[in-house]
Order: C-alpha cells, then sequence, then structure tokens
C-alpha cells in the first residue's frame, strides 16, 4: 500500500535561525587574508563559477574573532542575495571560509525540520519566488528586510521527501559541475600546449619558417550591430551575441545570449566556431576589453552581433582554432586593452586589434596545433551542451517537485 505524504504549511522562522553577519567597516578591508563576499560574489558562486573574483578580504585575526564571538559561515548554511539583485541563493560547501557583507546578503542557518538543499530550490521555484516577493522594500533600490523573510510561508513535505527532492536536483548541478570542471581542465591543455609550442618566441630567437604580421593580414574583422532595447526580446526572434557572453578574462558565456528581432547585415552575423573580441567595459577593470571568445555550437544556425563585439574569422587556410587560443592565451588581450579608453565606460577601436603584431608560425605548425585545439574545443562544445540539457531538466522538474505536482518515488536517479 503506497502511503501519501502530508505536505503541512509552515512558517520560516520556525524551521531555521534567519539573520546576517556582524558589521565590517571599512577601515577592516584588506588587499589579502579571509575572503569577504557581497551579493557579487555570491551571484558567481551561485552560477557554479570556479574562480570568484574577490575584491575584498579581512585579516584571518579578525575573521577568527569573529568566529569566536558570533559564528561565521558552515557548511549546509545558505545565504541569500538581499540587495540589488535579490533571491539568489548560495549553499555554502565544505572547505569554504569566507565572511560576507551585513544587509547585502541574509543568512539561513541552524534548520530543524528543514532541509538545506530543499530550501535553496525552493527559494528559486514559483512559490519561492512569490514569497520572496512579499519581502521586498524600497523603491530606487530593492531589498528584503530579515522581518519580513522571517514571515515567509512555505507548503512542506515530511524531511525525507524534502532531503530526496534536494538530492534529485542537487544531481543535476554536481554534474554540471563536474563537466565545468572538465571544461576547464580542457581549456588549461590549449593554454599549456600553445605556450609550450609558441610562448618562448621572439625576434633574436625566430624559427624559420615563422613570420611578423598584423592581425589584419590573417584575419577579416566584423563589427556587430548598434541596436536598440526594444528589438531585444524575452523569447523568440534569433540569438544575440553581446558583452554578457564574453566571460572576465576570455572565454565564452552562454548565459549571455539574448533574442534579437530586426535587421542585421550578413557581417553582423557570427556562427559557431567563429572569434568573438569584446569592444566595451561598463568598469575600469578592463576584465572584458580585447578578450576573446569562441562562439560555441549550441545548436543554433547563425547569432546576431551586438556593436560591442568584432567578429575575427582566419584568412587563406590559416586554423581558426589556432588564431582564438593565441587570441586568448597570449600577450594580445594583455597589450591592447591598455589602448581602451574613456571616462565611466571604456571603449576599444578595432584598429587597434587589426594593427597587433605578433609572430606567426609555419603553417606545419599551426596546423598541428590546430587538430589537437578543432578536437579540444569539440569535446568543450560536448560538455557545454550536456550542461544545458541538465539545466533544462532540473528546471523543468524543480517547481513540479517542490510543489508536490511530481512525486520524488516517480523519478529514478541514474548518474
Amino acid at each position: 500500500m503506497t502511503i501519501v505524504a502530508v505536505w503541512t504549511k509552515k512558517v520560516i522562522q520556525d524551521l531555521c535561525e534567519i539573520t546576517s553577519s556582524k558589521r565590517i567597516y571599512a577601515a577592516n578591508y584588506q588587499s589579502e587574508g579571509i575572503p569577504f563576499y557581497r551579493g557579487k560574489e555570491i551571484i558567481e558562486k551561485h552560477k557554479g563559477n570556479l574562480e570568484v573574483s574577490i575584491k575584498l578580504f579581512i585579516t584571518k585575526s579578525k575573521y577568527h574573532d569573529i568566529k569566536k564571538k558570533f559564528g561565521v559561515p558552515q557548511p549546509g548554511d545558505l545565504l541569500l542575495t538581499s540587495v540589488g539583485t535579490l533571491g539568489v541563493p548560495y549553499v555554502i560547501k565544505d572547505g569554504e571560509e569566507f565572511y560576507f557583507k551585513d544587509g547585502n546578503l541574509t543568512w539561513f542557518r541552524y534548520f530543524k525540520g528543514l532541509d538545506n538543499k530543499y530550501l535553496f530550490y525552493w527559494l528559486l521555484s514559483p512559490q519561492g519566488k512569490a514569497e520572496l516577493k512579499k519581502c521586498t522594500i524600497g523603491s530606487s533600490q530593492s531589498a528584503f528586510t530579515i522581518v519580513l523573510l522571517k514571515g515567509m510561508e512555505l507548503e512542506l513535505p515530511p524531511l525525507p521527501i524534502q532531503r530526496k527532492i534536494g538530492a534529485v536536483l542537487s544531481a543535476y548541478d554536481d554534474l554540471i559541475e563536474i563537466n565545468t570542471r572538465r571544461i576547464r581542465i580542457l581549456e588549461q591543455m590549449a593554454q599549456t600546449v600553445y605556450r609550450e609550442w609558441f610562448g618562448k618566441v621572439d625576434a633574436q630567437s625566430l624559427p624559420e619558417g615563422w613570420e611578423e604580421v598584423t592581425i589584419s593580414e590573417i584575419a577579416s574583422i566584423h563589427r556587430g550591430k548598434s541596436y536598440r532595447s526594444s528589438e531585444l526580446l524575452d523569447e523568440g526572434g534569433l540569438p544575440f551575441l553581446n558583452l554578457k557572453c564574453v566571460d572576465r578574462n576570455g572565454g565564452f558565456r552562454q548565459d549571455g545570449i539574448k533574442r534579437f528581432k530586426g535587421d542585421y547585415k550578413d557581417t553582423q552575423t557570427a556562427k559557431p566556431g567563429d572569434i568573438i573580441i569584446g569592444l566595451t567595459d561598463m568598469t575600469q577593470e578592463r576584465r572584458i576589453i580585447a578578450r576573446a571568445a569562441r562562439v560555441p555550437d549550441t545548436g543554433e544556425i547563425f547569432f546576431i552581433m551586438s556593436m560591442d563585439l568584432v567578429k575575427l574569422i582566419a584568412k587563406s587556410g590559416l586554423s581558426q582554432s589556432y588564431l582564438y587560443t593565441m587570441l586568448r592565451y597570449s600577450s594580445f588581450p594583455d597589450e591592447v586593452k591598455e589602448y581602451a579608453n574613456g571616462v565611466n565606460v571604456l571603449h576599444l577601436s578595432p584598429q587597434y586589434i587589426e594593427d597587433y603584431k605578433f609572430y606567426l608560425p609555419s603553417k606545419l605548425l599551426t596546423d598541428r596545433f590546430g587538430e589537437m585545439a578543432d578536437a579540444t574545443y569539440q569535446l568543450i562544445d560536448n560538455l557545454q551542451k550536456k550542461n544545458s540539457n541538465l539545466r533544462r531538466t532540473r528546471d523543468l522538474l524543480l517547481p513540479r517537485l517542490v510543489s508536490g505536482e511530481v512525486g520524488v518515488d516517480e523519478m529514478e536517479l541514474a548518474v
């Protein structure tokens, strides 16, 4: 006989402690030590970034003093972004050691009758988002208050069912993380081989068959389209490449792809395997300017490009994979980004890309490297496709499992 689990409505303050950190003042910030996170860094960790762009630290002595007196985030605790970009949760993993900014993040801990992973996915579900919306204050800058968060109501199955739901959904995220680490290893392999083969050559030791060239001599360069915000769609239309598709320090971000409806020229399109480079940076950090990304095979035939990007296509039989690896891992981005200028927003003229000089190896070497790199980037594309499918399946299951529409006993988990 099947026993139907009874779901009951609970107030979250009865299931865990909801609090914040102790205030850390600007005078306590350091250039190294224990990482000090704000909402920005937690969002990066939520997205699965293997590296977080940490800017702030506190001393180890300050951290251990806080730990002794008030406690610090522990594995299994949950943090929720509570100012600016609201409602992004993150469950702390084993081995993580950091502190965080009060007000920016809300701290959920000491769970009783509530599974932390279940809470994580509930906060991402339509039900959770609806409850979070009730906790929002502010017009110019939205924020959550702890008082309102404590009053959130959620329908809960028994704890064993919560744990099963959390395990099913987190299995998808675990696989995504494994694939992401494999992608990083493949990228590091391409970088290592490139630098071993081509990174130690200068004018005094130029091998036979090498020559000094400019980018314009070996690649055609095309700029993207100027567009209006009204031409961007929530769904439908054509895939649209923009600055958010270029990761910090290079590489492609699939979650940056938008949708577009409007006129365009053939030169303003890109296809899988094409190279795009960022021309604009909204900050003074220069971490996107002159950074290269390779358009992956996502199943789309072609993409429209923003005018904040240029597309590079190798000429005369030069390996496209060699060209991308050179643009990504040589001194090219660090040298060229210095030509960007602007007060609030930095802009780089494509002319500086075209005029960049470097030593081009013999065709024999670039072809050999290209064959290896082609296989590597194909593996990366396949892993990215797997991750896209995993995310899609997880996102379809999440609201159904958390609402009880689909029973967790109906799911078979095969990893």
